[in-house]
């Protein structure tokens, strides 16, 4: 079974989280603060982090960031507030999910699940413009040869658009194909992830010419 990084400094939260995961078959790495679970994580390679954003010393928007300089690994952010610009912040700091305390553990447990389910879609390869997209590898490739390096959800967002053959896709749908639960959510998720994919995939992401805005509908993908 998968590994999970467990980053919380509320020893009761922690520990449940750590029994619940155990209980599945996870295998569990647990930290009180950011600077252990960053080190957790250089050593053990976990497959998803679990990060509290408001910790004693480094934060969890620092772990977030660490993670994501080297690595694709899904990361939730945990948060007590619902603050917008806290949300913001994880999720531009890398994190690919968030879930507000208190939350229903077995909510979490399912969203790990989705997350750790998620795989490229079954798309024919294709180009925008000097990048190839290619599904079966989960890839993305400049003509020069470099890649480009997405995480899971950044690629499942675009093969999700690619699939819609030029059809506008709304928020909702985006919610519940790419995060792949019934997620009465939030359209800042896809905004954000958007906003990141762009910047990966796009000449000029301040002048977007494959990944539209359509105000009011959504987004969907001109090639």
């Amino acid at each position: 079974m998968a590994r999970i990084l467990i980053i919380e400094d509320d020893d009761r939260i922690r520990g449940a989280l750590r029994l619940m995961f155990e209980g599945e078959s996870f295998d569990v790495d647990a930290a009180a603060n950011a600077e252990d679970g960053m080190a957790l994580f250089d050593r053990q390679s976990p497959a998803l982090a679990i990060i509290d954003l408001m910790l004693p010393g480094a934060t969890g928007f620092d772990a977030c960031r660490h993670i994501r300089a080297t690595s694709d690994i899904p990361i939730l952010i945990v948060s007590a507030r619902d603050d917008t610009a806290d949300v913001i912040e994880g999720l531009e700091a890398g994190a690919d999910d968030y879930i507000k305390k208190p939350f229903v553990p077995r909510e979490l447990l399912a969203r790990v699940r989705a997350h750790l389910r998620r795989r490229p879609s079954g798309s024919s390869a294709f180009s925008m413009g000097e990048l190839r997209v290619i599904p079966e590898e989960g890839v993305v490739r400049h003509v020069d040869g470099t890649t480009i390096h997405l995480t899971a959800t950044e690629f499942k967002l675009l093969t999700e658009l690619a699939n819609a053959s030029g059809r506008v896709l709304s928020r909702e749908h985006l919610l519940e194909h790419v995060w792949g639960y019934d997620y009465f959510g939030d359209g800042r998720l896809v905004d954000v992830h958007m906003r990141r994919l762009r910047a990966k995939v796009e000449p000029d992401s301040s002048v977007p010419t494959f990944i539209l805005t359509v105000r009011g509908q959504g987004y969907k993908l001109v090639l």
